[in-house]
């Protein structure tokens, strides 16, 4: 039997609008306009990939990033509930970072009916997995974020911690391989 990789191209979504602090945050939250110019700069890279399909988080920033290179490949955007970002159970607030540090920290932790780090990147590991089933060989694009990247990179055997996510570049891109069975 042959061995079945998948090259995933993670892309850490543009710049977009703060979310508003004491409130969830809002799926539909865009882009501001150096993030819709900078989706636009990504075109070139991203179509260099050769990618035979575009997928993306559902929300609207990670969707935005990705579409300029999804319409000059002729293909289409399409969304997965899991490639969203960490649903962390916190609201957006000043001290967001301090609280994203401890939860780095202390990975198996969660925050009210929120998802703990370690329970994101089983989500992250079974979302490239899928990626890997249904794009057998094939190189995908996934429209994400910062979060969901760093979780993504660690359950594919690299290594990220709380610096690296917190520096992370808006945008980002990071490429990975899976295998059907090649994740948790």
């Amino acid at each position: 039997m042959s061995h079945v990789s998948t090259r995933i191209v993670l892309v850490r979504h543009a710049q977009s609008v703060w979310p508003k602090h004491g409130e969830p945050d809002d799926d539909e939250r865009p882009l501001t306009a150096r993030g819709l110019a900078d989706a636009e700069l990504l075109v070139p890279r991203l179509v260099a990939y050769r990618p035979t399909a575009v997928l993306s988080s559902p929300q609207r920033r990670a969707v935005q990033t990705v579409t300029p290179a999804a319409l000059a490949l002729g293909l289409e955007v399409i969304a997965w509930p899991e490639l969203r970002e960490w649903e962390s159970g916190l609201l957006p607030s000043a001290d967001w970072e301090e609280l994203y540090r401890r939860s780095w920290e202390h990975p198996e932790s969660a925050h009210g009916e929120g998802e703990s780090l370690d329970g994101l990147t089983r989500r992250a590991g079974r979302a490239l997995a899928r990626v890997a089933t249904v794009h057998p060989d094939e190189t995908v694009l996934v429209g994400s974020h910062g979060t969901f990247a760093s979780r993504a990179l660690i359950a594919a055997g690299h290594r990220a911690d709380w610096d690296f996510c917190r520096t992370m570049p808006m945008p980002a891109i990071y490429e990975v391989t899976s295998s059907p069975a090649g994740a948790a």
